[in-house]
């Protein structure tokens, strides 16, 4: 059994500083980090509002933000464990998951630990919007784009192959992604946990406004390719709580504690596939630090989770950054660089 390391209040106490100083100076209308060990109960610090447009709502456990990319971890990468059975493994390659994928389609050949890790070589710009009018389905026409390497011969982060994943594992389970997706999370019970669109109101943080004076993205999918596949696809589009975020870390990391399937495979996928650059390795889905003791992921719009499984510490991270601008997201580094400081942080 796992023995935990608990927080250190004063890496606690650096990470409301930064994440006051984050509102105060207008980075972030606000933001939530949750905390804990897998043993205990989550712990949150808050700062600022969810928006101007909630009011003086302040963000809180149950505030539910777009988190992006962290879709990756929350939905695709656990369905991919769910769906370890016969026919469908990490090394299958993705068009004897799917119907109708030619044999020489270039995308075909690639395997699903190949799209986890981000070295398929498939195209990095995910652009579906090119696809408009197109009558072939959409894991036909991505498989059947050239790739723009080997598979397995280098670290490129791509979006589009989370999307042929998300779409094999509708078609191999023989149900919708968001149906399985929510299975799961109720099973988990990730009770605030969705796939998008939701509806408006002061406990769903807004994103962004592209246009001047046009309407703000509040409860859409702020990736636009997302947005495209009616809000549910494999890399983005999933709606969370940092309670549920908090619930998920603790199911995960129990489970590696305890040797059940969940932890079995964020243990099999906390194993290096491909360097990122000098001290970052890239497992599968997930982002390996501190000589791979450490596993996290990122979310576009502002959001960030990290496992320590050797302590049973987790620390999560919503905000809504991208509400000023996209570029804002770059000033999240400092929060980010602090947790990740703070998570490796021996006793």
């Amino acid at each position: 059994m796992t023995t935990t390391v608990p927080w250190k209040p004063n890496a606690l106490a650096d990470l409301r500083e930064c994440l006051d100083l984050m509102t105060a100076d207008g980075t972030v209308p606000g933001g939530v980090i949750a905390h804990g060990t897998f043993d205990t109960e989550p712990g949150y610090l808050a700062s600022g509002i969810v928006a101007p447009e909630c009011g003086d709502a302040r963000p809180g456990p149950d505030t539910v933000y777009d988190v992006a990319s962290l879709t990756k971890v929350l939905a695709t990468w656990p369905l991919v464990a769910t769906s370890l059975m016969d026919g469908f493994t990490p090394h299958t390659p993705i068009r004897e998951l799917l119907t109708g994928i030619p044999a020489e389609a270039p995308g075909g050949q690639v395997t699903v630990s190949q799209i986890l890790a981000h070295t398929s070589g498939l195209r990095a710009d995910t652009r579906l919007d090119q696809y408009r009018h197109r009558p072939e389905p959409l894991a036909e026409l991505i498989c059947g784009e050239p790739l723009i390497a080997d598979p397995g011969t280098g670290h490129r982060y791509i979006n589009r192959g989370f999307i042929l994943l998300g779409l094999a594992l509708a078609q191999y389970r023989c149900r919708r992604l968001d149906e399985l997706a929510t299975e799961l999370w109720q099973h988990l019970g990730m009770t605030g946990t969705t796939y998008g669109p939701v509806p408006r109101s002061a406990r769903i943080a807004p994103t962004e406004q592209r246009l001047q004076g046009g309407p703000r993205l509040w409860g859409m999918p702020h990736d636009d390719n997302a947005a495209l596949l009616g809000g549910v696809a494999g890399h983005a589009g999933v709606f969370t709580t940092p309670a549920d975020l908090a619930t998920f870390a603790t199911h995960l990391l129990t489970s590696h504690a305890t040797d059940g399937p969940l932890g079995r495979w964020l243990a099999y996928s906390m194993q290096p596939q491909a360097e990122i650059e000098p001290g970052l390795q890239r497992g599968l889905a997930w982002i390996l630090a501190d000589e791979g003791r450490v596993a996290y992921h990122h979310g576009f719009t502002g959001t960030s989770l990290y496992l320590a499984p050797a302590t049973g510490r987790y620390v999560a991270i919503c905000t809504n950054a991208v509400y000023h601008h996209q570029d804002n997201r770059a000033r999240l580094a400092p929060l980010r660089a602090l947790a990740l400081k703070a998570i490796a942080d021996e006793p």
